[in-house]
């Protein structure tokens, strides 16, 4: 149960590998959604959704935006300056004709920007076919109409957004392309009043751009933490081997909450009744 709502989930503790000499035993949990269960609460409680849908989410270290709190600063504005020129349109899926040469487009800029086959063509249809996918955003050239770039999204009215991936066409690197996509999201959807727009993982200091909007928390495992001091201590202890988990770190501990472990478990979004 997430605590303070009503709202139920089942936990699955899916093992990983373990370092046994330093008493480490990992598990990836899973939340499988009770029937009924909007998805939108188990976003809160800090998972994301399975690539083939909705019927499992993994709990990891995402990152929001609180897109009540946003204001744009004026990095923002320079970024959404430097698109000016690019419309941007919210279609839904069931709209949005994936065509031969819209997925051929997508696949050369996966494969730049991840790696060739990384993203392979059959995990490419997936992602534009998956339950997680309801809407996209597509932007396009005012003066041509061309077509420069596409977020597929997760949406649920009034609650969320979920940013899951974009493409983009590398050739506009002095537009920042990728950055004004997600920065006109941010804006966007602050506008229309959603709560929260969910922006994936962050593991790594490549990650941290997530981070450069008013508003901003990420997820760190029991609660959502606004400190970006905090985000950061635990990218860099990722970068070292600790030989210990995070809540056994003393350093963490008191840097961040003082020490007390009944303070952090206090902040926990889960209450489990066992039996």
């Amino acid at each position: 149960m997430v605590k303070g709502s009503p709202h139920f989930v089942k936990l699955l503790f899916s093992e990983a590998k373990s370092d046994y000499g330093h008493y480490l035993y990992p598990y990836v949990i899973w939340a499988v959604p009770e029937p009924g269960e909007a998805p939108a609460h188990i976003f809160d409680a800090g998972f994301l959704p399975a690539a083939r849908g909705l019927k499992h989410f993994y709990m990891c270290r995402q990152v929001r935006v609180k897109l009540g709190k946003f204001k744009p600063s004026s990095e923002n504005r320079r970024i959404l300056r430097k698109g000016a020129g690019i419309e941007m349109k919210l279609v839904p899926r069931v709209e949005f004709d994936f065509t031969p040469a819209r997925r051929e487009f997508y696949k050369h800029f996966a494969d730049l920007r991840f790696g060739k086959d990384v993203m392979t063509h059959a995990r490419l249809d997936l992602v534009f076919n998956s339950p997680v996918v309801t809407h996209l955003l597509v932007f396009s050239d005012d003066q041509t109409g061309a077509e420069l770039g596409v977020v597929v999204l997760y949406l649920e009215a009034l609650h969320l957004a979920f940013y899951r991936f974009a493409f983009y066409d590398l050739n506009h690197s002095n537009r920042s392309l990728g950055l004004f996509m997600m920065t006109s999201a941010v804006a966007f959807f602050a506008e229309k009043g959603l709560a929260h727009l969910y922006l994936g993982t962050c593991y790594s200091d490549n990650a941290l751009y997530k981070t450069q909007f008013a508003g901003a928390e990420f997820f760190n495992g029991f609660r959502w933490s606004d400190n970006l001091a905090e985000l950061k201590h635990l990218i860099r202890r990722d970068q070292r081997e600790t030989g210990r988990h995070l809540l056994e770190d003393e350093e963490f501990r008191q840097e961040f909450y003082g020490g007390d472990l009944a303070a952090i478990g206090a902040a926990s979004r889960f209450h489990v009744q066992l039996g």
